[in-house]
Order: C-alpha cells, then sequence, then structure tokens
C-alpha cells in the first residue's frame, strides 16, 4: 500500500504539546497548501463550509495498542480512542473552511503539527457523516 502526499499542512503548531487536543476546540488558522498535480481536485471545494482533513502523523513514533486516554484511569485499545499512537497515524480533523486561494486553504479548526503531510480532504456532508 503507497501514501501519496497531496500537501502540506502549515500550522502554528511546532511540536505535539503545543496542538490542542482537539482541533475543533481551536480558534487558530492553518494553512493546507495542496501540490500543484493535485490543485485540479479542489474545483467545488468552495461550496462546502466544512471539510475533512486526513494527514500523517509524521512525527508520532510509537505504535501502541493500548494506551489511558486523557481524563480517564483505564487503559483502553487505541482503536476505541483518538490516541496519535496508532500502527497507521492517520489523523482525521473536521475544519472550517475560510478561504480557498488557487492552492491554499485556509481553515479554522485544524489540530496538524507544522509541515504534517496532507493525505486527503473530504466535505463534511452532514446528512451523510451526522448520524443521530
Amino acid at each position: 500500500m503507497n501514501l501519496e502526499p497531496i500537501g502540506i499542512i502549515h500550522s502554528p503548531y511546532q511540536e505535539r504539546g503545543d496542538a490542542p487536543r482537539q482541533g475543533r476546540n481551536s480558534e487558530n488558522l492553518c494553512k493546507i497548501e495542496i501540490f500543484s498535480e493535485f490543485v485540479e481536485g479542489l474545483d467545488g471545494i468552495e461550496r462546502y463550509e466544512n471539510l475533512i482533513i486526513l494527514y500523517w502523523l509524521d512525527r508520532s513514533s510509537e505504535k501502541l495498542l493500548k494506551v489511558i486516554p486523557p481524563g480517564q484511569t483505564r487503559e483502553r485499545g487505541v482503536f476505541a480512542t483518538r490516541a496519535p499512537t496508532r500502527p497507521n497515524p492517520i489523523a482525521f480533523c473536521m475544519v472550517d473552511l475560510l478561504e480557498v486561494n488557487n492552492n491554499i486553504l485556509i481553515v479554522r479548526g485544524l489540530d496538524a503539527l507544522d509541515k504534517s503531510p496532507l493525505v486527503d480532504i473530504k466535505p463534511h456532508i452532514p446528512d451523510l457523516d451526522c448520524k443521530r
């Protein structure tokens, strides 16, 4: 299996401890730079208020199967958490899309470290993504 980065994330977070626990709780703006060969894939993205950003946790060195989530005392399986220490360190974050300038997306609510590789972008569609 090969994953090809489609861009790079520019954020104010330089180290793991700088990033918020959940990006949705942050008002900080981030810039997502799409590589030139993928820019055509952005056509129509401005119609969406929210996007799902998938990115690679390239500085996550551990691959744990059991973790203790923040604020908890009991260990759980990593797949029952949002811990960054995963066998495949893929992160998921829903962001507010604020601006589109050619190959640059300005977003709010992202918790990625600066220079994290972008894996994919999907529009957030409430009727599909929010089951009640």
